[in-house]
């Protein structure tokens, strides 16, 4: 499996390190400018940290790189963290950075599309952009980690959330609880 990775400056980085790490798939990310700033704002990485997990990077001034053709093949696109910024560009149609050119290739293309929406509360606007991003076949999943398992760690929420979006891309994630850790 093809996996494109966009993370955007949101906060939220540990979500997408984490899936970085877990996601056992052909990976390519694109790191935006101020996606740069946040990873090392909030983890202390820096790209080349990430650089193991993937087979290349590109920047999100790239729009030659080969994604932001339907011509180049990949089976999803997972963006992690999003900007709420970022989402609302993407239901509006711009392409104008790789994040964004990438998303419209998803949607036209009729490829998996995972958006891991970083933004509270959110707004009329972007709850209608969300709404027809899904209308579109994208999947919207805002940061919001389950507490049903009884996590102990932020690792442990990080883990759940990011077992989802394994999940969603067809890979079998470690459950982090079991039914009967409720009784």
């Amino acid at each position: 499996m093809r996996v494109v990775i966009g993370m955007t400056g949101a906060s939220g980085f540990v979500f997408g390190v984490d899936l970085l790490r877990r996601l056992q798939a052909e990976k390519y990310l694109i790191l935006s400018k101020w996606g740069r700033y946040t990873l090392k704002e909030e983890t202390g990485l820096t790209e080349h940290h990430l650089a193991e997990h993937v087979k290349r990077t590109f920047s999100e001034e790239d729009l030659a790189a080969p994604f932001s053709s339907g011509s180049t093949s990949f089976d999803a696109y997972v963006i992690l963290p999003c900007s709420s910024s970022t989402m609302c560009k993407i239901a509006a149609g711009i392409g104008d950075t790789l994040t964004t050119r990438v998303a419209q290739v998803a949607l036209k293309e009729r490829r998996k599309l995972i958006i891991g929406l970083r933004e509270t509360p959110l707004s009329t606007i972007h709850l209608e952009q969300a709404h027809k991003l899904s209308q579109a076949g994208a999947i919207i999943m805002p940061l919001a980690p389950p507490f049903y398992h009884r996590p102990q760690t932020i690792e442990q929420m990080v883990e759940q959330f990011t077992g989802k979006v394994l999940s969603l891309l067809g890979f079998e994630a470690a459950a982090a609880w079991k039914p009967e850790a409720l009784e």
